[in-house]
């Protein structure tokens, strides 16, 4: 029985096909390489350059490889996007979810894990945040992937099959030994900005808001390296072949660190006082967002490797580093601190 891993070749689901691979489990890609890399992939993993959204292309591949789960990450990430671009995220993210699942209830796929986020939520009215809190959306992307969850209640309820929605909260860092990171150009990951900026590849870092209602005037986030979230996908599907039934669950640490914490803890890891320019805040971004992790502690098994901001920022430090070094020879610099 094999898992089938769409977007795969992307940040997130590239930890995931490397931590299945590395548990001895068969897998197969289906990735339109929008964002995501074939060089992320393990060898000998077969990846299918196409849209997870494309009905026969994802019906071949779940007869073709005896599909016994499909873990679901492909689609579009980017807040700020979303409110310029509504329309392609509910493309990308709400359509291409509901041709997926038409294409797994056809070719009798029984378990399925889905890629959500925090931003469901919204503002949430208490923090942290469980997962039975009010869904306010403040974007469309928020929205897109809140529409993606009910259709998959009820799919589920009408075609007997068990899912797990895995609401993610701010996925960072990178592979603990730096075989594949985030890669993919003009990402906005705070974490990647501000690592790019310790490698001498930005001149500086944004902070959109400083004069929040918080501890130091920048939103509070609770980050997870994406290493212990591939372990969480992990979890999950041994909870489905077991028997589990379909839930909800946040995926965070249960802890916030602000943005501007999050840029000192890149700074000390680095040793380099790279530069910050303050601006307005953002369409769409959320104040504070920190997981009530109760129900994923107590539902699966599952125990955070890396649950340390600093450790985060030095995997992600290294594996952009050596990206660094792939893409520009001696252009990275580790300059001393200012």
């Amino acid at each position: 029985m094999t898992v089938l891993v769409t977007g795969g070749a992307g940040y997130i689901g590239s930890h995931m096909v490397l931590a299945l691979v590395e548990a001895g489990e068969s897998v197969v890609v289906i990735d339109n390489l929008s964002t995501g890399f074939s060089s992320a992939l393990p060898e000998g993993v077969p990846l299918y350059i196409g849209d997870a959204g494309d009905e026969n292309l994802v019906e071949g591949v779940i007869a073709n490889h005896d599909i016994e789960a499909i873990i679901h990450f492909a689609g579009s990430v980017v807040v700020p996007d979303s409110m310029r671009d509504p329309l392609g995220y509910y493309r990308n993210n709400t359509i291409t979810t509901r041709n997926l699942l038409a294409a797994a209830v056809k070719g009798g796929v029984r378990r399925f894990i889905f890629s959500s986020t925090a931003a469901v939520y919204g503002n949430p009215d208490q923090m942290p945040v469980t997962e039975d809190a009010p869904t306010r959306p403040m974007s469309p992307y928020g929205a897109s992937k809140l529409m993606s969850e009910i259709m998959m209640h009820d799919a589920a309820a009408a075609h007997d099959f068990q899912f797990v929605v895995l609401r993610y909260f701010n996925v960072a860092g990178a592979d603990p030994l730096a075989r594949i990171g985030l890669a993919t150009v003009g990402a906005t990951h705070l974490l990647k900005i501000a690592v790019e900026a310790a490698t001498g590849q930005r001149a500086k870092v944004d902070v959109y808001g400083t004069d929040y209602p918080t501890p130091d005037g920048s939103c509070i986030r609770d980050f997870i390296h994406v290493s212990d979230l591939a372990q969480a996908h992990r979890a999950a599907l041994a909870y489905l072949r077991l028997g589990g039934t379909s839930t909800t669950l946040n995926c965070g640490y249960g802890r916030g660190y602000s943005v501007l914490d999050t840029i000192e803890a890149v700074r000390r890891v680095a040793g380099y006082n790279f530069a910050v320019q303050y601006a307005p805040r953002r369409p769409g971004d959320i104040m504070t967002m920190i997981a009530d992790t109760g129900r994923i502690r107590a539902t699966l098994d599952w125990t955070p490797q890396y649950d340390d901001l600093p450790t985060i920022a030095t995997h992600a430090l290294a594996w952009e580093v050596k990206l660094a070094q792939s893409r520009g020879g001696d252009q990275w610099r580790r300059a001393e601190s200012a």
